[in-house]
């Protein structure tokens, strides 16, 4: 059983960083694909990036590329989603997953565990 716990959420303004961490507990993320995705009030969870920790691979959605980062820590065996140059409309819970695979996939179904999802508010 894998259990996630995401954590760097917060309040800030159009123009500012933040970066997300997603914490593995009870193995490792080794054989497996972690992906951040994203619900905005009263709309579909997507995809935001994703990588495949054994290749280093990543994935990401048009609308954050070039400005998010998705990243491994071995050590501390995290997944971290650094974001800059945030939006209004980038603002929405967001939520990390696994799935064993060698894949990044970009729909919710093929993740086995998720996250409690932490709360990223962007102020115009």
């Amino acid at each position: 059983q894998v259990q996630l716990v995401e954590s760097g959420g917060g309040l800030v303004q159009a123009g500012d960083s933040l970066r997300l961490s997603c914490a593995a507990s009870g193995r490792t993320f080794n054989d497996y694909s972690v992906a951040w995705f994203r619900q905005a009030s009263g709309k579909e969870r997507t995809f935001v990036a994703g990588i495949n920790w054994s290749s280093g691979r990543t994935g990401y959605a048009d609308s954050v590329k070039g400005r998010f980062t998705i990243s491994r820590d071995n050590a501390e065996n995290t997944v971290n989603l650094q974001m800059n140059s945030l939006e209004p409309e980038d603002t929405a819970v967001y939520t990390c997953a696994a799935e064993r695979s060698t894949f990044i996939h970009q729909i919710t179904r093929p993740y086995d565990y998720w996250g409690q999802g932490t709360q990223v508010t962007v102020s115009s």
